[in-house]
């Protein structure tokens, strides 16, 4: 019956050893293993240092006028990167004028440009040289050239309520937008086109908002917008009683002319079908919106940007069918590698599956990951070895000692004296040996070590 109490003593005792060794393993390994893991380490920060994988968890998009199509697609740009964390700062502008040069200076990472406004004439060598470290991320949706007026101006000066040409409106007061803008400058070409002197024309430099107001009190006979339908200034024009829109009869003709626009047409009814608004098809010139970016905008910024533009501009509209846009397009910028990867591939895979973060932070450092592994897997194979070096090492060094001792005790002139001395060293070499830290993977040693020892002290006689 004695026997139990001894063995449930015994089993803790034995518990605590086992995790003792265990622990001691673990310390051995990580100390030999430290000098790769730090390799690793090092390695693998300096890689994160030069790729910056993480995007800034905020960036600044320049917009347009209040009430303008810009500003609406701002908004729904920054709701839509708000998911992935990224706050997006609105910064209102003049126009696409004043975008770029937002850009050219930094104040902005990205912005909505019209198409064409980038070549406008006047810019310095210097504003070029900025220009071209600008990319583009494609084309987003055509921003149509709104240009209405009122009817009893029409009826006043043609004895008619519908105009089909610019030149039409030669001695009018026509609004042509405010400084900054784009459409001032392609309003400008679109006039020269018709062979009309814009030095000679009563032309008003009015933001659109009191354009707007302005025409609807008779303070201006027409005024002429750039901007997708989904603008409510556009919106409210098209439907306010007693204001018509310019049909650009020769828009095929335009589109030849001035190489920033394009023709398309504005289906009859497409406004209000109920009210049959309008009341036929509109020829119209359009130009293209872009979104730029300076090629210093995070990789991982764009490639959201340019993700969002296609959930926000793929549905179908007045002007385009559904997954039209975005597109590459031609710009008098490159393309950002980003956008045409997402062109050709669509986006990442892990994104599709992984949240934002962790799927950017894979996909930016995997190579480098790789590559590291590649390096570090041979260096991995001297662990072991170095492992059992070290474990070794330290009961081999005992038999320096031990060796030394054996020799003495061959001495032919020992005396008795030597010989306690000796066993008293033999016992004190012991004693350390036993407090010896080593793994049970090589409890052999440490045993060999001991019974070495034994070996020795029955040769002097000491047991």
């Amino acid at each position: 019956m004695s026997a139990l109490p001894q063995r449930a003593a015994r089993a803790p005792r034995a518990a605590i050893h086992q995790l003792r060794s265990t622990l001691l393993s673990a310390r051995d390994l990580l100390v030999t293993a430290g000098p790769v893991l730090l390799l690793a380490l090092g390695a693998i920060v300096l890689a994160y240092w030069l790729l910056n994988p993480t995007p800034p968890k905020r960036m600044v998009l320049a917009t347009g006028p209040a009430q303008g199509a810009y500003a609406e697609f701002g908004r729904r740009y920054q709701e839509a990167l708000k998911k992935d964390g990224i706050e997006v700062q609105l910064q209102s502008s003049r126009g696409s004028l004043e975008n770029l040069q937002l850009l050219r200076e930094g104040k902005v990472d990205a912005a909505f440009v019209q198409g064409g406004a980038e070549s406008a004439p006047g810019l310095s060598d210097e504003e070029e040289d900025e220009a071209s470290d600008l990319l583009s991320l494609g084309s987003l949706f055509r921003e149509p050239v709104w240009v209405f007026y009122r009817e009893s101006a029409a009826v006043m000066a043609f004895q008619r309520s519908s105009l089909d040409s610019l030149s039409q409106l030669a001695s009018w007061k026509l609004n042509i937008g405010h400084e900054g803008s784009g459409v001032t400058n392609l309003m400008r070409r679109l006039l020269q086109a018709n062979g009309l002197d814009t030095r000679q024309m009563q032309l008003g430099r009015l933001e659109p908002t009191p354009a707007v107001m302005a025409l609807i009190d008779g303070d201006i006979d027409a005024l002429a917008l750039v901007s997708a339908p989904e603008s409510p200034l556009v919106r409210m024009l098209l439907i306010t009683p007693g204001i018509r829109l310019l049909d650009f009869a020769q828009a095929e003709a335009y589109a030849r002319r001035v190489p920033q626009v394009q023709p398309i047409i504005l289906p009859r009814g497409v406004v209000d079908l109920a009210q049959d608004l309008p009341a036929q098809d509109m020829r119209l010139v359009a130009p293209m919106a872009t979104l730029l970016v300076r090629d210093d905008t995070h990789p991982a910024l764009q490639q959201l940007l340019v993700q969002a533009a296609k959930r926000i501009h793929g549905e179908p509209n007045w002007f385009q069918h559904k997954g039209e846009f975005p597109q590459k397009g031609v710009s008098d910028h490159p393309l950002a590698p980003e956008a045409q990867r997402f062109y050709e591939s669509g986006a990442p895979l892990l994104q599709r599956y992984l949240p934002f973060w962790m799927a950017n932070l894979v996909d930016r450092m995997w190579v480098v990951l790789v590559s590291i592994a590649a390096l570090l897997i041979p260096l991995s194979r001297i662990v072991p070895p170095l492992y059992t070096f070290r474990i070794r090492s330290r009961i081999f060094r005992w038999y320096g000692s031990l060796r030394d001792i054996e020799e003495r005790a061959g001495a032919a002139d020992r005396s008795e004296a030597d010989t306690r001395q000796l066993l008293d060293e033999l016992a004190d070499l012991d004693t350390r040996v036993e407090r010896l830290p080593v793994p049970l993977s090589h409890a052999e040693e440490l045993y060999a070590l001991r019974s070495h020892i034994r070996l020795v002290q029955r040769r002097l006689g000491g047991g």
